[in-house]
């Protein structure tokens, strides 16, 4: 059974701009970084190699049932990894921000002559998701990133994942919050909503838990 259209990538169904103030959102260095982005993140398939993004149709909610979301996540960082991206990078000493708080590494970082831009894949909970975007909104409005972009799950995937992992609907009502953010230095917040190409029993399910490191 076929969700969608036949596309042979992940389908970004939704690009969500935050914030996007300033000269860097303009810049060829963004457009260019940008690009090369959204490219990758299509690039990620379902099985390995199968050039499609093909998902196990069972429902997350119950124990050992469903699909994890660390594999995929992997292929990307193995493709950002590949065009001069930090993985598991911090763009501050210690992850700290105005000397208070530590917020830890980003899934991926790419320093630029605007400061750094960095890429959080969601993996966790609805929390998780809005710790990543409030860590990214400070940096950005903070003036210590460039941008950041939040990869997250489409309504539809999300019934195929890990139960609760976070997901673009649940994040809806308080896109506004981020939106109003004031960014003196200028800079860029997004969140890009992903979702599978097709669904099909006759593919394996995504593992769950540290399983993916097979594609590491």
């Amino acid at each position: 059974m076929v969700h969608g259209k036949e596309r042979p990538v992940v389908r970004i169904v939704r690009e969500e701009k935050l914030i996007s103030s300033g000269e860097f959102p303009q810049s060829w260095v963004w457009k260019n970084i940008r690009a090369k982005l959204l490219t990758a993140i299509r690039a990620v398939d379902w099985p390995p190699g199968s050039g499609r993004f093909t998902i196990y149709p069972e429902s997350g909610k119950e124990r050992g049932k469903g699909n994890g979301v660390k594999p995929i996540k992997t292929g990307l960082m193995n493709d950002l990894k590949g065009q001069g991206w930090s993985i598991e990078g911090s763009p501050v000493p210690a992850g700290k921000i105005a000397g208070r708080s530590n917020f830890g590494n980003y899934d991926a970082m790419k320093l630029t002559k605007y400061g750094p831009v960095v890429v959080e894949w969601e993996t966790g909970n609805i929390s998780s998701s809005h710790r990543s975007l409030n860590k990214m909104a400070l940096g950005v409005k903070n003036g210590l990133l460039a941008a950041g972009v939040l990869i997250v799950p489409s309504r539809e995937m999300y019934i195929y994942l890990t139960d609760r992992v976070g997901n673009m609907q649940e994040l809806e009502p308080y896109l506004d919050l981020w939106k109003a953010v004031p960014c003196a230095h200028g800079g860029v917040l997004e969140i890009v909503e992903i979702e599978h190409d097709a669904t099909s029993k006759d593919v394996p399910r995504i593992p769950k838990g540290t399983d993916g490191r097979a594609l590491g």
